[in-house]
C-alpha cells in the first residue's frame, strides 16, 4: 500500500516537473526571446524605413555650401537568402568574393532575421547596373538615401562631416539611431543634428509565406512620411571664405572674420584645410585615415582649437585697462632706448624709439613703452602686492573673452590662457616673484594664449568702442531667423568709450604709416596690429589684426600665420586682401603680388624631419677633399702672418727699449 503511494507520488511530481518546464520553456519563447516574434512579424509584415535627405546649408547670401546626392545601400535579410551566382552579384556591386564572405557573416552575427546593410552608398551609376536584376538575388534589397556634396569644396572645418553611428550614439540617443544611420560627428553637422537629420518614414506592407506582398497593412494608417531636415543659412561670406583658402594655401594658420555689428562670422578658415567631399563615399574611411596621418594635422580646427600667443596684436588691449586704471594718459612718455631691462635681463626692441607716447607706441609697436606700462600696472599697489595685482588684470583681460570659451556653436572649442598667480608660484616660489618675472606678458607673449577666434573678438571690442556681440555660425533655421538673447546682449568689456579713440587713432597710424603700411587699401580707413610672435619651436609666427573701415566697421579680422616671421611680411597682406574683397567685392592690389601670397609655401618641416642625405660621388669626394685642403691652407697662412706680425711687433719693441736713454740711477 505505501508503495503504491510512494509511485503515485513520483509520478505526480514527473508530470508537474514537465508541466513546469513546458510552461518555462513557452515563456521563455514568448516572453523573454524575440526570435520567434521577430520571425512571425518578418512572416507577416515588412517593416520599410524611407530616409530623410539632411537639411542643405547655405552662406550668408543663399549660396549652396552643402547639399544632397542620391545614393542607395544594399540591405540583406540572411534567413531569406537562397543560391544565387554569387561572383556576378561582386562583379556588380565591385567587391571580391572576400568581401562578400565578410560582410555576409557580419550581417548574420547581427542578426539572421533582422535586416541590415550589406553594403553602403552605392552611387546612382553603379546602381543602375544592378537595379534590373535585383530580383536575381532573393534577401537583397536596395534603400534610397542622400549623401553630402559640396559644390565649392570648402569650409570643411566649418561644416564638418557626417558618419555611421555607433553603439555609443545609439545608446546616448535613448536607441533612437539605428545601425547604419548617419550623424553630424563634427562641425555644424553636429552642433546642428536634430535639426538638420530631418524625420524617418516608415512603410507597413503584408506579405504571406512566400514573400509575396498583399498590400500595405491597415490599410496604410500606420505609414508615416519622411520628413527633410531644416536648412540653415550660415553666417559666412563664401566670397571670401574660398580667398582666405586660397591664400593660406601651402600654409599653417587660421582666419577669422567677424561682423561687428552682429557677431556673425564672416570666414572661418584652418589651414591646411582638405576637400570635405572626401568625407563622403565608399572612400571616406581611406581619407579619414591619411588625413589622421597627416603630419600637418589638417582635421584640426585652428580657429577654435589652436592657441598661440598673441605678441604685440594685444599691446592695444594692455593700454586700454591701463587708460582705464589711470595708470598712463594719451600724453605719457617714456623713452626707449633699444631696450627695457627687467631686472637682470633685457626685453630687445625692434628699433630705438626716443621719447614715445601712447599712439607712436602703439604705431611703431614699441615693446619698451608698455614694458613700463605693464610694471606700472603690477606695482600700483606696491611690489609686494603684485599677487591681487596680476588677479585683476587677468579679469580685465577675461571681459575681452581672453582665457574663457566664447561659446561659440561648434563643440571642443578651447578657452586659451590667461595666467594666474598661481601658476608663478609654482614656478618661482609663493611671493618670490616680481613685475621683472613676468614682464613677457606686457607684450603679449610667455603664459599668455588664444584662439584665433579670441584675437578676431578683440578687434570687434575695438571696433564697438567696448562691447561685442557673441561669435555665432548661423543666421537661420529654415525661414526663421535665429534671434536668441544671447546674440543680441552686448558684453561690455569695462573700458569707458573714450579711451578707445586714442588706441585707435595708433592702430590707424600703424596701416597708414606704421608697421603695417604695405597693407594699406585707398579709400578704406583701417585700423590694425602687427605682431611677430616668438616660437620656441621655429621661426615666428606671423599675425595681423584689424578692423575697418574705422568709423562704420564692418568685418573685424584675425590671420595668423605660424613660422612666417614678420607680421608685416604675411599675415598684414592676407589681412588686406580679405578686408577689401568683403568691402569691394574686389582687390585692387597688383594680381602679381596676390599670387606671390598664395603660391608662397610657407609650411614648417613636419616633425622629425631631416634633410636628405646626398650619396656623394667621387667627383663630390674631390671637391670637398680640395675645399678642405684649401680652408687648412687659408687657416696656415693666416697662422703664418700673424706671428710674422707678432715677431716684427717684438723686435720693434726691444729697439725702441734698446735706444732708451739711461737714468742717473743706473749709470
Amino acid at each position: 500500500m505505501n508503495s503504491f503511494f510512494e509511485r503515485r507520488y513520483v509520478i505526480t511530481a514527473i508530470f508537474i516537473t514537465l508541466a513546469l518546464v513546458l510552461l518555462g520553456r513557452l515563456y521563455y519563447i514568448q516572453i523573454m526571446d524575440d526570435r520567434y516574434l521577430l520571425s512571425a512579424k518578418e512572416n507577416v509584415l515588412r517593416r520599410t524605413i524611407s530616409y530623410p535627405a539632411r537639411g542643405a546649408i547655405f552662406d550668408r547670401n543663399g549660396k549652396i555650401l552643402v547639399q544632397n546626392v542620391p545614393v542607395y545601400d544594399i540591405m540583406v535579410t540572411p534567413r531569406e537568402v537562397k543560391p544565387f551566382d554569387t561572383l556576378e552579384f561582386c562583379k556588380l556591386l565591385s567587391i571580391d568574393k572576400e568581401g562578400f564572405d565578410k560582410r555576409f557573416q557580419k550581417a548574420k552575427k547581427f542578426s539572421p532575421f533582422r535586416q541590415s546593410i550589406f553594403e553602403k552608398q552605392i552611387p546612382v551609376q553603379l546602381y543602375a547596373s544592378l537595379q534590373e536584376r535585383m530580383s536575381d538575388f532573393p534577401g537583397f534589397e536596395a534603400v534610397p538615401r542622400t549623401v553630402r556634396t559640396y559644390p565649392d569644396s570648402t569650409a570643411a572645418h566649418f561644416l564638418g562631416y557626417i558618419g555611421e553611428v555607433n553603439d555609443k550614439m545609439i545608446e546616448k540617443s535613448g536607441n533612437y539611431y539605428r545601425r547604419g544611420d548617419y550623424v553630424g560627428i563634427s562641425g555644424v553637422e553636429r552642433a546642428f543634428e536634430d535639426v538638420l537629420r530631418g524625420q524617418r518614414g516608415v512603410t507597413y506592407n503584408m506579405v504571406d509565406s512566400r514573400n509575396v506582398s498583399k498590400g500595405s497593412f491597415s490599410n496604410g494608417e500606420f505609414d508615416t512620411v519622411a520628413v527633410t531636415g531644416e536648412r540653415l543659412v550660415s553666417s559666412l561670406d563664401l566670397r571670401i571664405q574660398k580667398l582666405g583658402e586660397k591664400l593660406m594655401t601651402n600654409k599653417v594658420g587660421s582666419i577669422v572674420a567677424i561682423e561687428p555689428s552682429t557677431g556673425e562670422i564672416l570666414a572661418f578658415v584652418s589651414s591646411p584645410t582638405y576637400d570635405p567631399n572626401l568625407m563622403t563615399g565608399r572612400e571616406r574611411g581611406n581619407n579619414l585615415s591619411k588625413m589622421y596621418k597627416d603630419p600637418y594635422n589638417p582635421m584640426f580646427i585652428r580657429p577654435i582649437q589652436a592657441r598661440y600667443p598673441p605678441g604685440s596684436s594685444f599691446k592695444p588691449l594692455d593700454a586700454l585697462i591701463a587708460l582705464q586704471e589711470g595708470i598712463i594718459t594719451p600724453q605719457t612718455t617714456f623713452f626707449c632706448p633699444h631696450y627695457y631691462q627687467a631686472g637682470n635681463h633685457p626685453v630687445k626692441c625692434e628699433h630705438f624709439d626716443g621719447v614715445t607716447d601712447l599712439r607712436k607706441a602703439i604705431s611703431q609697436s614699441c615693446n619698451t613703452y608698455f614694458c613700463y606700462v605693464f610694471d606700472k600696472l603690477m606695482n600700483a599697489r606696491g611690489v609686494k602686492n603684485i599677487r591681487p595685482a596680476l588677479t585683476t588684470w587677468k579679469e580685465q583681460v577675461n571681459k575681452f573673452g581672453f582665457g574663457v570659451k566664447m561659446d561659440i556653436e561648434l563643440p571642443f572649442e578651447s578657452r586659451g590662457n590667461v595666467p594666474t598667480p598661481l601658476r608663478y608660484d609654482n614656478v618661482f616660489g609663493k611671493n618670490r616673484w616680481r613685475s621683472s618675472s613676468i614682464i613677457s606678458l606686457a607684450i603679449g607673449q610667455g603664459e599668455l594664449l588664444a584662439t584665433p577666434l579670441q584675437m578676431a573678438n578683440i578687434e570687434a571690442v575695438m571696433a564697438n568702442r567696448g562691447f561685442y556681440y557673441k561669435p555665432h555660425l548661423i543666421k537661420a533655421i529654415g525661414d526663421k531667423n535665429i534671434i536668441k538673447e544671447e546674440y543680441t546682449k552686448r558684453n561690455y568689456v569695462g573700458i569707458d568709450e573714450k579711451y578707445f579713440e586714442p588706441v585707435i587713432d595708433g592702430m590707424q597710424d600703424v596701416v597708414d604709416r606704421g608697421t603695417a603700411a604695405a597693407a594699406r587699401i585707398p579709400g578704406i580707413v583701417m585700423c590694425g596690429k602687427t605682431g611677430t610672435v616668438q616660437n620656441p619651436h621655429g621661426k615666428n609666427h606671423s599675425v595681423f589684426v584689424a578692423f575697418a573701415p574705422r568709423d562704420t566697421p564692418k568685418i573685424a579680422i584675425a590671420v595668423i600665420v605660424e613660422n612666417a616671421g614678420y607680421g608685416s611680411s604675411w599675415a598684414a597682406p592676407i589681412g588686406s586682401y580679405m578686408i577689401e574683397k568683403y568691402l569691394r567685392d574686389t582687390i585692387t592690389k597688383p594680381k602679381a603680388q596676390v599670387q606671390y601670397i598664395v603660391n608662397a609655401n610657407l609650411l614648417p618641416p613636419p616633425p622629425g624631419w631631416k634633410p636628405p642625405v646626398k650619396k656623394l660621388t667621387k667627383k663630390d669626394s674631390v671637391k670637398i677633399d680640395s675645399a678642405r685642403k684649401s680652408k687648412a691652407d687659408t687657416i696656415r697662412k693666416q697662422q703664418e702672418l700673424k706671428s710674422a706680425a707678432e715677431r716684427k711687433k717684438k723686435d720693434t719693441l726691444n729697439k725702441i727699449l734698446a735706444y732708451q736713454p739711461k737714468r742717473k740711477e743706473d749709470e
